[in-house]
């Protein structure tokens, strides 16, 4: 950063501004936690038996700096290429029909719950509404600090057991949602792009927005041809920014893609994907006749269903998160 040339490329700047960010913090992080245990083992040194109030608040400070510790040791998770960047997040309506786009609708306000808590921002890309009531499909990014490195746990086929309310006999239901989950990654990620490969479509958008909404035809779809992978944004002011938005999208999706071919082991598991329906979960929702979530890869479980689809996830990635460290397949796109 002092070579006299270094703000000439922006974009390079930029980039080695958030590494040295991001370097700086977990340093200090440490620091501040060694200090802090270096100051408890001289007060401990002091204390006597009978400082009773002292020993008192030893313990008290201790637990505190336990917590600190952990918080950092959890950090140690995120040490996939993308997971500090943000998030591109899907969902799609599986089998279970109007049950399953209401279903898809919980799944959506739950992770924008849990993004506002977290302090990200979530912002739709993309979105089709289902044809009595909630989501066919979603697509909305999540922006913040490793929220990639939080949501890669949510991948995968998400179950739903309840007393339906759109059913007039109070029948239970199974529901199903797929959730998908890619980084958003940079321009600096070595993904060739023939435009030749591309059919762009505009089309008129058919959501909320501003002025020129339903007015032109300002939402993109673009389809790679080669792969048949297709993107689309309708949620920008612009036909240029749902371009520009669709593009990063597609992009990040041709890099998941190329990962997966060159891993073994990911392709081994993207080549046996199951259908969004019965035994293809890896978390089930039980609000009748029991409340009751559970994920089918750790064993991890919460009574409070509630609590859980108001954003309170962050138990389940937490441990989904220490499980894949363990296995030592470890940091997979």
């Amino acid at each position: 950063m002092s070579e006299p040339d270094f703000w000439s490329d922006i974009n390079l700047a930029n980039k080695k501004t958030s590494e040295l960010k991001d370097l700086k913090s977990s340093v200090r992080l440490w620091s501040e936690i060694n200090v802090k245990l270096e100051e408890l083992d001289e007060l401990l040194h002091a204390s006597t038996c009978n400082d009773v109030a002292l020993i008192e608040e030893i313990k008290n400070e201790a637990a505190k700096l336990d917590e600190e510790l952990n918080a950092l040791e959890f950090r140690t998770l995120f040490s996939g290429r993308f997971d500090k960047n943000n998030a591109i997040v899907n969902i799609n309506a599986g089998a279970g029909g109007t049950e399953s786009c209401d279903w898809t609708s919980m799944l959506y306000r739950m992770y924008t719950r849990w993004a506002e808590n977290k302090g990200f921002t979530a912002k739709i890309i993309d979105v089709l509404a289902g044809e009595e009531a909630g989501i066919k499909n979603v697509t909305f990014s999540v922006k913040g600090e490793y929220a990639y490195g939080y949501l890669r746990s949510e991948k995968g086929v998400h179950r739903l057991v309840r007393i339906s309310p759109f059913d007039a006999n109070k029948r239970r239901h199974t529901s199903f949602a797929s959730v998908g989950v890619i980084p958003e990654v940079q321009d600096d990620v070595d993904i060739q792009i023939n435009i030749a490969d591309l059919r762009i479509d505009t089309y008129r958008s058919s959501g909320a927005g501003g002025q020129h909404v339903n007015v032109t035809d300002s939402a993109v779809r673009i389809t790679h041809l080669p792969t048949g992978i297709v993107v689309q944004c309708q949620n920008e002011r612009s036909q240029y920014q749902n371009k520009a938005v669709a593009m990063r999208i597609l992009r990040a999706r041709l890099y998941e893609k190329s990962l997966e071919e060159r891993q073994q082991e990911i392709s081994a598991e993207h080549a046996q994907k199951k259908k969004i329906e019965w035994g293809s979960q890896i978390r089930s929702y039980v609000m009748h006749p029991y409340s009751l979530v559970k994920d089918h890869r750790t064993e991890f479980e919460m009574g409070n269903v509630n609590a859980v689809l108001n954003g309170e996830v962050d138990k389940f990635i937490e441990q989904f998160l220490k499980y894949k460290a363990s296995k030592s397949d470890g940091n997979i796109i």
